[in-house]
């Protein structure tokens, strides 16, 4: 049996990635997708109802969660006002706040082998800023879709459309996917979680304290 965490075997491995589709509740083997993955691009993106002419401000967040699904520290927490995780394991781009343009509206990377030991999760959240405020919500969103890449090769690992997880949905805030840790190995569950109360709830049930959201 091939081990594949054998950097000897790294360039014999052929990467399939014609099948790289999932849908809520669907599971993947990072590793065995792609058994050279050191750095891992996130990216989000969405368009928003053509009437609409309040900007849609959807913003992407990671929580990163011990043995006891909560947070260490503050800095567990990278989203909009925070962009540096403990160790820069994890790395948001910055935030966008209208999802004009082509590509990826927001993103983060995820430096793998500098995830700490304690962490055995990596949640990734999507919410809408002031939402209930302004009475956006997630059926808001139009186009939506969540995806996973290795940022050395940029070739894209994991695509979950969010178009049926979204549509009518009265709430603010999604858990849309989870990295799960095993050992050296790395599962991405997609999720599709819609959760009341927005980011701030979100937040609160990892003892993180967010003053608005």
């Amino acid at each position: 049996m091939t081990d594949i965490f054998d950097p000897n075997q790294y360039k014999e491995v052929k990467i399939e990635i014609n099948q790289n589709m999932l849908t809520k509740g669907g599971e993947i083997n990072l590793a065995a997708k792609d058994p050279t993955l050191q750095r891992l691009h996130i990216g989000v993106g969405w368009d928003q109802n053509q009437f609409d002419t309040d900007p849609l401000d959807v913003d992407i967040s990671c929580f990163m969660l011990n043995r006891q699904g909560k947070t260490r520290v503050n800095e567990d927490f990278i989203f909009y006002n925070n962009y540096e995780g403990t160790d820069k394991a994890v790395i948001h781009s910055g935030d966008n706040r209208t999802g004009a343009g082509d590509g990826d509206d927001e993103s983060m990377l995820v430096h793998l082998p500098f995830v700490h030991f304690d962490i055995v999760q990596l949640m990734f959240v999507l919410s809408i800023y002031k939402g209930e405020e302004k009475g956006q919500n997630l059926a808001k969103m139009r186009n939506g879709y969540f995806r996973l890449v290795n940022s050395d090769t940029n070739i894209e690992i994991v695509r979950y459309e969010l178009a049926d997880d979204t549509e009518e949905r009265p709430e603010t805030a999604m858990l849309v996917g989870v990295l799960n840790r095993e050992g050296p190995k790395w599962h991405f569950v997609a999720l599709g979680e819609s959760v009341e109360g927005g980011l701030q709830r979100v937040a609160e049930g990892y003892d993180i304290i967010v003053g608005s959201a």
